[in-house]
């Protein structure tokens, strides 16, 4: 009898990359995959461990898998799976946690699914993780995430990812093509390049960035690739001048600044200061001026003071940027910061986080306004929501029309012609030929 599986995966797009390379590894086993609330045979659960909220969250996801089925095996996996196997051995239900290599051995651990009276532990040191293994994400022919980078060497300190998945690699460029032209044969519209520090592919493979970016630009089949995210230090001037000429990399870059404060910049451990930020900021509006560009910010750094914040608040107002990502700080074990003193009390962090979520609302409305009356083409995807669908240009406005079939994964030039209520644009078309 053909056992089922169902994947659950919390937290960033690659970890969306990796869930898809484990269910086809499943599925070439013989499992059949099964929506979550089906009551599968096996859950594997993704987890992030990013902030507290991701580690609770891995907790509420195993409790509603044993809701649908209370004999199901369950197997944890990801970056809390690797931080902190014992604890989530500890969590009643699961039989098998695997850390950041194991994972994707999960069939040579997975010898029944009998439950067991101990969880399973399969987790070797992070320093002993040395092997890249691609992925993409499957399951929606628009839009498709690639992962093409893992691990970080940077160790700012308030980031356990170097922990949870250690030091920066990928495959070589010619083998990352092959990867991509697997997926075109899906009918993949838009590829979204995911790593953990994309802009350092290559480091173990003497290559660099940009001669990945040239030979995907190259792919026939691809119709547009965008870029995750990119540290301001590794997002060079010949990158930039790359995009705003491609045929396929769109004018959309999300780059993260953490704080606005060179002070604050120094004690995070961050390998840039602000005008190193504000010069990218400024070239790629001078080259690309209808680009968008998203922000990540952290507020509530330790010793972040009022004046550090409305240092950063004041930077952020000045820069051309389009949106916002706003995380208030979260104390993680074996980092730098958590031993800092000067600790931000949990109710300034939260102030402090609607000020900023409240600027980028400014922002993205500011930046919508500077796109209306011009055409940019749009990408339709299939979600439908009380009668209209939507999809977006190749900079990152989102354009909501009426719901039509015949829109699914279709690339049209749309006027944008007005902002509504939802701070989503209206555009006009022609009419889809089929």
């Amino acid at each position: 009898m053909t056992k089922s599986v169902a994947l659950y995966t919390l937290g960033c797009k690659l970890n969306f990359a990796e869930s898809s390379t484990i269910s086809q590894q499943l599925v070439k086993n013989g499992f059949q995959k099964a929506d979550f609330q089906s009551g599968a045979d096996l859950y594997v659960i993704n987890t992030c461990s990013v902030t507290d909220h991701a580690d609770r969250k891995c907790k509420k996801v195993v409790r509603e898998a044993l809701k649908y089925n209370p004999n199901a095996y369950i197997v944890v996996v990801g970056c809390y799976a690797q931080l902190k196997p014992k604890e989530i051995s500890q969590i009643p239900g699961v039989d098998m946690v695997l850390g950041a290599a194991e994972k994707f051995q999960l069939m040579d651990y997975l010898h029944s699914l009998e439950k067991e009276p101990r969880t399973r532990l399969h987790n070797q040191p992070i320093k002993e993780v040395n092997d890249f293994v691609p992925g993409f994400s499957e399951g929606d022919r628009t839009r498709m995430f690639l992962k093409v980078q893992d691990g970080c060497d940077y160790f700012c300190s308030f980031c356990t990812i170097p922990l949870a998945r250690g030091k920066s690699r990928s495959a070589t460029v010619i083998d990352t093509i092959s990867e991509v032209k697997k997926a075109t044969q899906k009918g993949i519209q838009e590829v979204v390049l995911t790593g953990v520090n994309l802009g350092d592919f290559g480091v173990n493979h003497g290559e660099k960035f940009i001669d990945l970016l040239h030979e995907l630009d190259a792919i026939d089949e691809v119709k547009r690739y965008r870029i995750s995210s990119i540290e301001p230090n590794l997002l060079t001037n010949e990158i930039i001048d790359f995009v705003s000429k491609s045929k396929r990399f769109v004018p959309h870059f999300h780059i993260p600044l953490q704080s606005g404060s060179d002070e604050i910049l120094v004690r995070m451990r961050r390998k840039y200061l602000r005008d190193l930020y504000k010069s990218r900021i400024e070239y790629i509006k001078q080259v690309m001026p209808d680009c968008c560009i998203g922000v990540d910010v952290i507020v509530g750094f330790p010793g972040e003071t009022d004046d550090h914040f409305l240092e950063t608040y004041d930077f952020i107002q000045q820069l051309d940027i389009s949106y916002l990502h706003v995380f208030p700080y979260s104390e993680r074990p074996n980092t730098t910061a958590r031993k800092m003193k000067e600790i931000v009390p949990l109710g300034v962090r939260g102030e402090r986080t609607t000020q900023l979520r409240s600027l980028s609302e400014k922002k993205k409305r500011a930046f919508y306004e500077s796109q209306i009356g011009k055409t940019r083409p749009v990408l339709f995807e299939a979600d439908e929501k009380g009668g209209m669908m939507s999809g977006f240009t190749d900079n990152y406005v989102k354009v909501v029309t009426d719901y039509d079939p015949l829109l699914i994964e279709a690339m049209l030039p749309v006027q944008l012609l007005k902002i509504n209520a939802e701070c989503t644009v209206e555009g006009l078309f022609d009419t889809v030929e089929i």
